[in-house]
């Protein structure tokens, strides 16, 4: 992908022109693909270090919280996109998310028993702080297009919802296949039913687009 220079956005400030390019992929069916993949892989990380290794999840959380902020840090500070790099931050959100919110819906261990505040309560909870990071987000007066993120401040937000986004995605995920009786199979064919409307949506619809690129994330 080109490492072109943007336009200015408006909250830009000069100190920053050397920052403004693109550094974020392009929101493609492949974007999407490898997007399932990366969190699919993460979910499997932090399960098999967290529950088959009988690490724990708060110490398993620890280990993938430094891996992500290594990889994370490199990202905001490089000058131009890197694929690579890009989807190891991705994996990285997904496997401390998948361990936070293993952590905040059964507690302390390593095991599938609840002890912590549910699922219920752990998407309510999730679904609270991303609200509070996208009114944040809105109150810098960054764009939300995340094709055309331009600022360090604008990508650091970007990660830090991408991050929430993945933990509430793993809530949400376990509530749909436990809580509710429908198990792995039939909750996949519930997401997967949401995901076609979606995208029908964006076809078919005025629905703005951003909206829409945060339902499906």
């Amino acid at each position: 992908m080109s490492s072109a220079a943007l336009p200015i956005p408006v909250g830009v400030e000069k100190s920053e022109l050397g920052y403004v390019m693109r550094k974020l992929p392009h929101v493609t069916l492949l974007f999407w693909v490898l997007k399932i993949v990366a969190v699919t892989l993460g979910e499997t990380a932090g399960d098999l270090l967290g529950i088959t290794f009988k690490i724990g999840y708060v110490l398993t959380a620890l280990i993938f919280l430094g891996f992500f902020l290594v990889v994370v840090v490199a990202q905001v500070r490089t000058r131009r996109f890197h694929s690579a790099l890009f989807w190891t931050v991705i994996l990285g959100t997904s496997m401390v998310g998948t361990e936070i919110s293993d952590f905040l819906n059964r507690g302390f261990g390593h095991g599938s028993a609840q002890h912590g505040i549910g699922y219920v309560w752990g998407a309510v909870i999730l679904t609270a702080i991303l609200g509070t990071v996208f009114a944040a987000w809105w109150r810098t007066g960054q764009t939300y297009d995340v094709e055309n993120i331009a600022s360090r401040k604008g990508e650091i937000l970007y990660w830090i919802a991408i991050l929430v986004s993945n933990t509430l995605g793993t809530s949400s995920g376990d509530w749909l296949s436990d809580d509710t009786g429908l198990g792995f199979r039939n909750a996949f064919f519930v997401i997967a039913a949401i995901m076609v409307l979606i995208v029908a949506a964006h076809y078919l619809t005025t629905i703005n687009t951003m909206v829409l690129f945060w339902l499906a994330f």
